[in-house]
Order: structure tokens, then C-alpha cells, then sequence
């Protein structure tokens, strides 16, 4: 979003709210009348619950439908606790199976009762088969509603089928080729359909299929999805045979919310829900406090380290000026390696089996960054004290460095090979290991080169 775009959500919000707080709907109803989904959308980002409610009752019903499908699934879940049981259950009714799930996931496990409940049984089936997927599958992410064709069809055959299934199918722009036990043997698009001749035969058309199983990670498929640029990616079993389909705008969708969530993890908080104007304050207190504890705890290590070398600082009192400094740069330079690595393993670039590789890598570059601030530091301190005091930071620069990177590049991939999420060795956990190693680095080089 430009700058542009942001002053003109800004310039709406501010006049929706003020219009609420006079009281005036007939003047709300007017300002969001001419509002586009797409504006609508950030607009409900910045509203309280409770003004959410009230402008969404005076939207239009199709433009309502619009824009409570456009919302993300926290905000939809917020809205349905502010709307009365008939108007939850249409809205609900009108989604796809797949955002229906989604949904499902984010409210109370009574109201999703409920809410399956009032389904009718065709589209109760279709979401309740979604949900009988692992949470965080492919399966869970897919649209069972598709438009599928064989290879003996024709291109008019096939288009008539299309047509047959616009209404209800999510997607229709890449359609999947079966054979008589339901496997996909390739896919054709709509585009390759419209542009033959109407007796071409679909088997001359199709193009070889990019398949994920359901019980595949959503993020990974996504991530595949995205990266082939594909429209769309048939979803199979262990057979190869169809189960749905995971769309483009649902793999965009996964990767925004798995890149939001490593994002928050790598800080030492959890991730937000919902956008964080919508967040109540007790909920951004609860993501954040785990982590401060547990960090909190850990930074014990630090003072554990100083109190053991106390007798070495008391001799050589300068060594204390030194400690933001060293143990700054290693937490930085441990953040870096695991937030590359990270992005690395998310990408594909590497994995747990490449461990010595990078390794390998980390300890070169981390020696070279060493290298480079400690022969820094040791001029700077040395000038300013005395060349052995200048040894003894140029030295520990160089080795903090060096185990930081190593460290900081081989978390994420020990957390991939025990099946932990990479972003969970967050950054502040890093930095408060490579405290403490750094510290015992920094008084062992002191203690050898000051012979204390």
C-alpha cells in the first residue's frame, strides 16, 4: 500500500468514526456505499469491534457477502460475535468450504458447532471432510469444489463442463485431467481450451501436472504453488487421486500468514491474530510475556558468567567496558545467520541435510566478519589503553563472531530436523546464548593474554 492509499484509508476511517460517534448512519451508509472491497477492507482493519458491526449492517447484502469473504479470518470471527444467529448463519452459508474451515479454526469450538449445524447437509459434508484434515495441511487449505475433465473429452465437452460448473466451482482457469480411477494425469487451461478447435482432444492439449498430497504442510505447498507460478495446484491422495484444489489467492494467503508468524517469532513474541489497531491490549500482553520470561530466565546465564569472573574484573576493571560491546556484536551476528538460514530453509535453499554445508559457510563468514571488527576494535583499543587490552577485544571479536554465525546458521536447521518451527529459535533466544558462550570467551582470552 503507497503512501497515497494510506492517507485516503486514514481520511475514510476518520470520517466513519466521526460520523458513528454523532450517531449519523444515514451519512455512514452514504460514505460506504461508494467504497470499493478493497478500501473497505483496511478500513475494518482500523475500527473497533464494535463500529466494525455497525457499518457492516449497513452495507448492501451482496456487498456485505463481498466484504466479510475478503476479510481475514480473525476479523471474520470478531464480526459474527457482533451480528445476530440468522445473519452469522448466511454469512457462513456463503463462503467457500475451505474459508469455512479456516473460519472454524478461529472461533469458539461451540459456536463452530453451531455453525456446521445450520449447514445444509451438502455443504456440511464438504467442510466437515476439510476439517478431517491434520490442522496446517494442504488438505485443510484446499477447495474441494473444482471443475475436473478426462483426456478422451473434447475441448467443447470440456467447456460445457465449465460452464455447467462456474456457478459453484472456486476455480476454473487450470482444470485438472483424470483418468477412469480418478487420477490426475495432467491439466489443461482454460486459455489452451478456448483457443482450440472444438473437436481437439483434451490428451493433445493437457500439460503435465505439478501434484501436492493433502497430508503435505500448507505452507510448503503454497510455497510451490507460488514459486511455479501456477494458478492453481491439484491437491491428491497417496494414489494420486483428486481431492481438491489449493488456488493461488488461498497459497498467497498461507504465505503472508506463515511469514507474519515467523516474522513475530524471531522477535520473541507470538503472532497477532488480527490486525494489531483490532488486538485488545491483554491479548498483545499475553504474546509477549512468555517470551520476556523465558528470556528473563535465560539472561540469568549472563549474570551467572560475570559473577564467576568477578575476581578477573576486579583486577583489570577496564574488561567491564567492554561487555555491551562484545556481547552486543555476537547476539547481532547470531541474528543475522538465523534469520538468513531461515529464509533460506523457507525458500527451499536448504535443508536439515545440509547442516555441515552451512556450517561450513557460517564459520568462514563469521571468521571474516571477526576479522574485520576485531582488527577494529583491537586498534581502537589499543590506542585508547594499551595493546594487550586492545589483543584481548580484537581476539574475542573474532571468536564470538565466529561461534555466533555458527550457531546462530545451525539452529534453524536442528529445529527443521526435529520438526520444531525454525522461527521458535527466535533471535532474542539466540542473543541470550551467545551472551553468555561469548562472556566465557571474552574472560578466557583476558585471563591468557593478561596472564591473570
Amino acid at each position: 500500500m503507497n503512501t497515497q492509499q494510506i492517507r485516503i484509508i486514514d481520511r475514510l476511517t476518520g470520517t466513519i468514526e466521526q460520523q458513528l460517534a454523532s450517531r449519523d448512519l444515514t451519512a455512514v451508509t452514504a460514505t460506504v456505499a461508494s467504497l470499493p472491497v478493497p478500501e473497505l477492507v483496511p478500513v475494518f482493519d482500523r475500527l473497533t469491534l464494535r463500529q466494525r458491526a455497525v457499518v457492516f449492517r449497513l452495507l448492501p447484502k451482496e456487498r456485505a457477502l463481498e466484504a466479510f469473504d475478503a476479510l481475514p479470518p480473525p476479523l471474520q470471527s470478531d464480526l459474527l460475535h457482533g451480528l445476530q444467529d440468522a445473519e452469522v448463519s448466511r454469512l457462513f452459508a456463503e463462503l467457500d468450504p475451505d474459508d469455512r474451515a479456516w473460519l472454524l479454526e478461529e472461533v469458539p469450538a461451540a459456536l463452530a458447532t453451531r455453525l456446521l449445524r445450520d449447514l445444509p447437509e451438502a455443504d456440511r459434508l464438504l467442510t466437515a471432510g476439510l476439517l478431517g484434515y491434520p490442522q496446517g495441511s494442504a488438505g485443510r487449505r484446499m477447495t474441494p469444489e473444482y471443475v475436473s475433465t478426462r483426456a478422451s473429452f473434447s475441448a467443447d465437452e470440456t467447456l460445457d463442463r465449465v460452464r455447467a460448473g462456474l456457478r459453484d466451482a472456486e476455480t476454473v482457469y487450470t482444470i485438472p485431467v483424470l483418468d477412469d480411477a480418478r487420477r490426475v494425469v495432467g491439466v489443461v487451461s482454460l486459455r489452451d481450451l478456448l483457443g482450440a478447435e472444438g473437436d481437439a482432444r483434451v490428451e493433445t492439449l493437457m500439460q503435465p501436472a505439478r501434484t501436492a498430497e493433502a497430508a503435505d504442510g500448507a505452507e510448503l505447498v503454497a510455497r510451490r504453488c507460488a514459486d511455479l507460478s501456477l494458478l492453481a495446484m491439484p491437491i491428491v491422495d497417496s494414489e494420486q487421486r483428486l481431492l481438491g484444489m489449493l488456488t493461488i489467492d488461498d497459497a498467497v494467503r498461507i504465505l503472508e500468514h506463515e511469514e507474519s508468524e515467523d516474522a513475530a517469532r524471531q522477535g520473541g513474541t507470538e503472532p497477532l491474530r488480527r490486525p494489531y489497531l483490532s488486538t485488545p491490549v491483554r491479548s498483545l500482553v499475553r504474546s509477549r510475556v512468555v517470551w520476556l520470561l523465558v528470556l528473563a530466565v535465560g539472561a540469568t546465564l549472563t549474570v551467572q558468567v560475570l559473577s564467576v569472573f568477578e575476581a578477573t574484573i576486579d583486577q583489570v576493571t577496564v574488561l567491564a567496558l567492554f561487555v555491551p560491546l562484545l556481547i552486543g556484536t555476537g547476539g547481532n551476528t547470531g541474528n543475522q545467520a538465523a534469520t538468513t538460514v531461515t529464509r533460506a530453509l523457507a525458500l527451499g535453499d536448504v535443508r536439515p541435510g545440509d547442516i555441515v554445508r552451512v556450517l561450513t559457510r557460517e564459520l568462514r563468514t563469521g571468521a571474516l566478519l571477526g576479522l574485520l571488527l576485531g582488527s577494529l576494535g583491537f586498534a581502537i583499543a589499543g590506542f585508547a589503553y594499551s595493546p594487550a587490552i586492545g589483543a584481548v577485544v580484537g581476539l574475542t571479536l573474532l571468536a564470538v563472531c565466529t561461534v555466533a554465525a555458527a550457531v546462530g546458521g545451525c539452529m534453524p536447521l536442528l529445529a527443521r530436523a526435529v520438526r520444531v518451527d525454525p522461527a521458535v529459535f527466535s533471535n532474542p533466544f539466540i542473543s541470550t546464548f551467545v551472551d553468555a558462550s561469548g562472556l566465557v570467551i571474552y574472560f578466557v582470552i583476558a585471563r591468557a593474554v593478561l596472564h591473570l
